[in-house]
């Protein structure tokens, strides 16, 4: 098994794929291949084995097969999906055959948007972040509503540095923050910093659930400039995962970038 041309879904503009295997309709049993790390054209030369099923019946199930993209700080990133019915394909010979990925289909609907902006400031050697307000957040709680805080995390190089956070707005899908962080970044490290900004639900009795999420990244300095506050919008995702998706910011500002859902 091997793909190629796969989308990079990490900052680095990677991915670290792998793949998982059901034999449909039955999900609790699953296979995994190994994690390819940084590698966009995988070749995983794995082979499965699917045992207890007589031929009468393995024709009546479809091998279903999800190349997801690991991540090691949330969850894993879908790339795609290919399903494929066994009463279609000839089990008495050994096939070879190329099946395009089509998105993943767990999950559907808006995750919301988020208002932020950006700024990088030389003279002080610090990324300024401003959360402003979200509207139309996906409700995450049995009554019909969210308790959304966003944290903020200064990445260097893909490993964690600082975070930091919002208050929690109590049942608000439509909330106001309106809060600034600053992060110390040297200009010599601003090229492989990044900025990673969930948006959260407060649950006092449970993990708290991810409501969506959206990165930046360094795209050259302008020097005391501010990026306008823009909205970026979340994409459908399941329902403890998202991604926010994002727009590109003014040249030489700090780039939003956008991200795709997680099944």
């Amino acid at each position: 098994m091997k793909a190629q041309e796969l989308p990079a879904k990490d900052f680095s503009g990677t991915s670290d794929p792998f793949v998982k295997i059901y034999l449909l309709p039955d999900k609790k049993h699953k296979l995994e291949t190994k994690v390819k790390r940084k590698n966009l054209n995988p070749h995983w030369n794995e082979t499965f084995l699917f045992e207890g099923f007589p031929y009468e019946k393995v024709v009546q199930r479809v091998l279903y097969l999800q190349v997801l993209d690991y991540d090691r700080f949330s969850r894993n990133d879908p790339i795609g999906e290919v399903s494929i019915p066994l009463n279609k394909v000839d089990l008495t010979q050994m096939q070879t055959f190329w099946k395009d990925l089509k998105p993943c289909s767990d999950g559907s609907g808006s995750r919301g948007e988020l208002l932020l902006s950006l700024c990088y400031n030389p003279s002080a050697n610090s990324i300024i972040v401003n959360i402003i307000k979200a509207r139309n957040l996906k409700a995450m709680d049995i009554g019909g509503t969210s308790d959304p805080y966003v944290k903020v995390w200064l990445m260097y190089k893909d490993k964690r540095v600082e975070k930091k956070k919002t208050v929690t707005m109590k049942r608000n899908l439509n909330p106001i923050f309106n809060e600034s962080f600053a992060f110390d970044v040297p200009t010599e490290k601003l090229r492989e910093t990044t900025i990673v900004i969930t948006v959260m639900d407060k649950d006092r009795l449970s993990r708290n659930d991810v409501i969506g999420k959206v990165g930046a990244r360094q795209a050259g300095v302008c020097p005391h400039k501010t990026q306008e506050g823009r909205w970026a919008s979340t994409g459908p995702g399941p329902g403890r995962g998202g991604h926010i998706g994002s727009v590109p910011a003014p040249s030489g500002l700090l780039r939003m970038r956008r991200l795709d859902v997680w099944c």
